[in-house]
């Protein structure tokens, strides 16, 4: 191989192999003298690989652990099995490590070949998983929103509403967040000029516009903070309004996301609807009010009734 990068490609990749090579043979499979050989072996050791070199008649070359990762050749079986493993481990979620295998895909599925695609997309579909059916979310549609997040690409997409309703969205991606065994995409939809969340499993028809943007500050602590606060509202058995005297800017200012429903009141007041499942987890809202706020509850009859029992439980255990 007369090209010195494309030599060293294929000695890293003989490298890789975990085996112990001798100078001559390894020389011998690049068609190289064992002098250009000591040089290749320099050059990868400067790229970061750990290449051990025992001298001697019986001596020769082994690739050895760093305390970083370089970057790795893959054949093509290797590629697949890896990107299946991150597709499985992305959609099914590994705990804490659902980002983490997001990312991981989105870079192996930006460089693998058409052909390549292909196999890893066979795959995942003829394979069944055991856990979490519910879940299922493509998982080339979670690496191409992840790309676009980072490269701030504006995304068009078709998208269905809870209620069936399906409508076109032109939105730049921020951040992919799961939540209760779904996934969400947090993103500025452009034509409602405001920050929306959209459930992965309802859109459709995903392709990039190739049109880069600004990066936007999301309204929130981060974007998990702007999912749960965005559906706080969907499972809201117990709801009743926290009506404060303040302005708008300083309720928004306070609460921040989790005030997006906030509304002007009477007489210089706000009027904040809380809720939640339980009356307990309702009145977890009311902890937020700073103690300078002046406010009044707004309920029905139940939810008063569960609020003085807890007052005097409260003042009883002080």
């Amino acid at each position: 191989m007369p090209d010195p990068t494309a030599r060293a490609l294929r000695l890293l990749s003989l490298l890789q192999t975990h085996r112990f090579w001798s100078g001559p043979e390894l020389a011998g499979r690049l068609g190289v003298s064992e002098r250009t050989l000591r040089r290749d072996v320099d050059r990868l050791r400067e790229l970061g690989y750990r290449v051990a070199a025992q001298p001697g008649a019986a001596g020769g070359y082994q690739l050895e652990s760093g305390a970083s990762v370089p970057p790795l050749l893959l054949d093509d079986d290797e590629a697949v099995a890896i990107a299946v493993g991150l597709r499985t481990a992305a959609v099914q979620g590994v705990g804490e490590g659902e980002q983490t295998s997001l990312r991981a895909l989105a870079k192996i599925e930006q460089v693998l070949p058409r052909n390549l695609r292909r196999r890893v997309s066979a795959l995942q579909e003829h394979t069944i998983p055991a856990v979490r059916p519910d879940a299922r979310v493509a998982a080339d549609v979670l690496a191409q929103l992840a790309l676009a997040c980072r490269d701030h690409e504006r995304v068009r997409f078709r998208y269905t509403a809870r209620s069936g309703t399906e409508t076109s969205r032109l939105v730049e991606p921020h951040s992919l967040v799961p939540r209760e065994r779904r996934w969400y995409l947090v993103a500025w939809d452009v034509a409602r000029a405001d920050w929306r969340t959209f459930r992965i499993d309802r859109l459709t028809g995903l392709f990039g516009t190739g049109a880069r943007v600004a990066p936007r500050e999301l309204p929130a602590e981060d974007a998990a903070e702007f999912v749960l606060a965005a559906h706080a509202g969907a499972a809201r058995r117990y709801e009743a309004t926290v009506r404060m005297r303040a302005t708008m800017e300083q309720v928004r200012a306070h609460f921040g996301v989790w005030a997006a429903d906030a509304v002007e009141g009477p007489q210089g007041t706000v009027d904040w609807p809380i809720g939640g499942p339980s009356v307990p987890e309702l009145l977890m809202a009311l902890l937020w009010i700073p103690p300078d706020y002046e406010w009044t509850l707004l309920c029905d009859d139940d939810v008063a009734a569960a609020v003085r029992t807890f007052r005097d439980r409260l003042a009883a255990a002080v």
